[in-house]
């Protein structure tokens, strides 16, 4: 029976750019999106913190008729999602599923075959070091430069894109002094100025918008049991846990499209 959500959960609302692309690429799926905009940025969170406020988003979501949630957050995947896998998941929607935008974007870089690779993220997902563990568990002889960008997603999700170019050159300038062959965006959000870092420093860029939709494709070959319980009337909801005239703006500028946004209390 199809009578379950795709889902999609971030911290704000650099989520939308991976809707967006999903929604691109599986144009019938019903799909809900979740934006904890009253806590962001996770990146600065603690680590229960972070855990807390992904745990009772997630429950919200699967509550709300999702049968399987991306989560489309940096932060939360290298801080909570193999907690939530092994513990609340298995406990409580043991035939739901969520997963990460972590393991793809390593499979990603690592298929490209880079052997000098740059960072840029959060402050709690480039101090985790998750990218760079598990890059180097694959390719032992890979450079990685990490780079925190603790700046750029209050930027995105406050309409603050006259500065970015600066912000940008503060953050980048010093990696590719290093000598990096290209850039993976260790953050969702950094997907909406991809095309500015390509032109404006000429790097190869990893961009999960690009990756997610694809590996997710790939999923649903080897899981059709998850596919085959989707919703197919090409309905979105967009939720988030606070909202202002800015995230509505916001919103609406990154998916491309106009778009509903709905207050929720979590």
């Amino acid at each position: 029976m199809r009578d379950m959500k795709l889902g999609v959960f971030d911290s704000g609302l650099g989520g939308v750019l991976i809707a967006r692309s999903i929604r691109e690429r599986f144009e019938s799926v019903d799909m809900l999106y979740l934006g904890d905009t009253l806590h962001i940025p996770y990146g600065n969170r603690s680590a229960d913190a972070i855990y807390a406020y992904t745990e009772r988003s997630i429950d919200y979501m699967f509550k709300a008729g999702c049968q399987i949630i991306i989560m489309a957050c940096n932060t939360a995947s290298a801080s909570a999602l193999r907690k939530l896998q092994q513990g609340y998941l298995a406990e409580n929607y043991p035939d739901r599923r969520v997963l990460g935008v972590v393991v793809p974007t390593i499979e990603y870089a690592i298929d490209k075959g880079f052997e000098h690779l740059g960072v840029i993220g959060t402050n709690y997902t480039i101090s985790s070091d998750v990218y760079a563990e598990e890059l180097k568990k694959i390719n032992p002889s890979m450079r990685i430069i990490q780079q925190r960008t603790p700046l750029l997603v209050p930027l995105i999700e406050n309409g603050g894109e006259r500065w970015l170019e600066d912000v940008l050159d503060s953050y980048i300038q010093p990696l590719i002094a290093q000598g990096i062959e290209a850039l993976l965006l260790g953050c969702t959000h950094y997907a909406s100025f991809k095309d500015i870092i390509r032109k404006r420093y000429n790097l190869e860029v990893i961009s999960q918008d690009e990756i997610v939709p694809y590996k997710l494709d790939l999923y649903f070959e080897r899981h059709p049991e998850i596919y085959n319980r989707l919703l197919l009337s090409g309905q979105n909801e967009f939720l988030v846990s606070d909202i202002t005239p800015s995230y509505i703006e916001n919103a609406q500028r990154l998916y491309g499209r106009e778009v509903n946004l709905k207050h929720v209390e979590l």
